[in-house]
């Protein structure tokens, strides 16, 4: 195991509160980074993929750097430019103890 995996368990053992802050941020910046890795793929520049989205390059740059969180409708022109989709799907959820 990880020492990062370590440490974000030992977090939200402590603080459940941040562990969820945690989890946050490594799903915004999975998006992000496919967001990005498309781009190179696709051999775009930021400015080529605004241009694409009809935003502003400093959105994208934005965005990419982590500096800002992109609303959903911006995410989807950006997404459906790059050829990428999102997926939706239910969260398992460790099964409760049941009551006797």
């Amino acid at each position: 195991m990880s020492d990062w995996t370590n440490y974000k368990n030992k977090v939200r053992m402590n603080n459940p509160e941040i562990g969820k802050d945690l989890d946050e941020v490594e799903e915004i910046s999975a998006i992000v980074g496919a967001m990005i890795e498309q781009r190179h793929n696709l051999e775009l520049s930021q400015r080529d993929l605004a241009d694409l989205c009809g935003i502003p390059h400093s959105s994208v740059a934005r965005i990419e750097s982590g500096k800002s969180t992109p609303n959903l409708s911006t995410l989807l022109k950006i997404f459906k430019q790059l050829g990428l989709s999102f997926t939706v799907q239910p969260i398992m959820k460790a099964a409760s103890p049941s009551k006797s």
